[in-house]
């Protein structure tokens, strides 16, 4: 990335863990363009695509102070990995000049080495942890070794984030949560997912996702041309248990649609910028 970033969408999301979202809304800020290529994203079109506009870092600070004025419950920041030496010093700055969380919102396929540049200056880990089976990895989202990635991710996330912390009204001020998504026909992949995490730390918050659905570029797909049964969605819950997990959420199967998506419009951004 160069000297500055590009942003697909500024604004208050309702639909995020409800510690995260909590009434107010979480200040999310979409980076585009992703380290993976998921066939199934749900984003694709920031993340495949090259949708955005360009901002510069004092923008980038300008937004994330605009979030906090229209209260904001924290400072979400979506799909950053790819930006992140840039963002290491944004973020110094807004660590000095607002008083709201910051989010670390990703995929948790980015290395030990980035993660260890942010340490005192993330407040919330919110990633992903997709896959234990690396030939879905490789086969779904051209994600090599994703497993062995994200993995040692998450443990340097819970290292800098060892407690989870909430306020008097239950919205996280400190933490990790790691997000798995059950996919189609999949259920060994989510027990492998879950059995690392509990090595990991058996207390830590899962969010046990339900809401797959599938895009057009999926849409003729052998396994993931479908939603989830209720079966599936039993059995990855069932795992959480078996393998120890205590503490988590679950979803609805009926979020397994595109009005959760949120809209990518530079309405916002703009209205902050120019």
């Amino acid at each position: 990335m160069g000297q500055t970033f590009k942003i697909a969408r500024v604004g208050l999301h309702h639909y995020e863990e409800p510690c995260i979202s909590g009434d107010r809304g979480s200040g999310t800020i979409f980076f585009s363009g992703c380290t993976m290529r998921c066939l199934f994203c749900q984003n694709h079109q920031i993340s495949h695509g090259d949708y955005g506009r360009e901002i510069t870092p004092d923008e980038l600070l300008k937004c994330m102070k605009h979030l906090e004025s229209i209260g904001a419950e924290n400072i979400n920041l979506v799909t950053p990995p790819a930006n992140i030496n840039l963002l290491v010093e944004v973020l110094k700055r807004a660590k000095e000049e607002i008083s709201i969380p910051i989010v670390w919102n990703s995929n948790g396929y980015e290395t030990v080495k980035n993660l260890k540049k942010l340490e005192g200056l993330v407040d919330i880990y919110l990633p992903d942890f997709k896959y234990s089976d690396n030939a879905l990895a490789v086969e779904f989202s051209n994600a090599p070794k994703y497993f062995e990635v994200a993995k040692e991710a998450i443990a340097e996330m819970r290292r800098q984030q060892p407690n989870d912390k909430f306020d008097d009204h239950g919205m996280m001020k400190r933490g990790v949560i790691v997000r798995h998504l059950v996919l189609p026909s999949c259920t060994e992949n989510t027990k492998g997912v879950f059995k690392e995490i509990a090595k990991i730390d058996k207390n830590m918050l899962i969010s046990v996702m339900g809401q797959y659905f599938p895009t057009e570029n999926v849409q003729n797909h052998p396994i993931l041309s479908r939603k989830l049964i209720v079966s599936e969605y039993e059995s990855a819950t069932d795992a959480f248990f078996e393998t120890g997990l205590t503490n988590g959420f679950a979803q609805d199967l009926d979020s397994a649609t595109e009005e959760y998506v949120p809209d990518f419009d530079l309405d916002l951004l703009k209205e902050i910028l120019d």
